[in-house]
């Protein structure tokens, strides 16, 4: 049996975590795989905010979503608009109380998107700084990262210092990669103390 994918581990971490009933955040909904888990994981009293901003990638959540309906899901809001904003676009009651922010950034991954359009290293670092935010205490924040991508090590190596740069009093952070293959995806998880 070989390690976890960095996806599996992403899963595996938050899984551990989040209690029925929860709130979670998907900061990159894409085509809804982290949707439907945050969705699964916190239940049918839960709620989970799932945001991108293209269209495309909301309605392939959505789909998603119905083909589970069955599943006693969380409520799904899902939010047009970048990563960036989600302390404005999550309810305040929430600030403070949510489980679980999961990142998968990049691009697209959907036939026929443009994989020109390529998350942004000055929106993650708020997005990032936002999720921190609106975490509870002991709450985690997952983020895969893409160096192998144009744009991608840039940000990858910025939300790596962004991490390495806060206090051990507020969060502390860890790696998951393979260090033969630089340009793998890998994982970095952030935990609210």
């Amino acid at each position: 049996m070989g390690f976890l994918s960095v996806l599996s581990m992403a899963h595996r971490l938050v899984g551990e975590r989040l209690q029925p009933g929860e709130i979670a955040v998907d900061a990159t909904a894409g085509t809804g795989a982290d949707t439907l888990f945050l969705a699964k994981a916190c239940g049918r009293r839960g709620q989970v905010y799932s945001f991108d901003v293209q269209g495309e990638a909301l309605a392939l959540t959505e789909q998603r979503l119905a083909k589970s309906a069955a599943l006693n899901l969380a409520r799904v809001t899902l939010v047009e608009r970048s990563h960036a904003e989600m302390c404005a676009a999550v309810a305040e009651e929430h600030h403070g109380r949510v489980g679980a922010v999961m990142f998968n950034l990049g691009y697209l991954p959907a036939a026929g998107a443009d994989a020109a359009l390529i998350t942004q290293t000055a929106s993650t670092l708020k997005a990032l700084a936002a999720a921190l935010v609106l975490l509870r205490p002991r709450g985690i924040i997952t983020a895969v990262l893409y160096p192998g991508h144009p744009g991608g090590e840039a940000e990858a190596l910025a939300a790596e210092a962004w991490a390495a740069g806060l206090p051990a009093e507020a969060a502390q952070a860890i790696l998951y990669r393979q260090p033969q293959k630089a340009a793998a995806p890998y994982l970095m998880a952030i935990e609210k103390r």
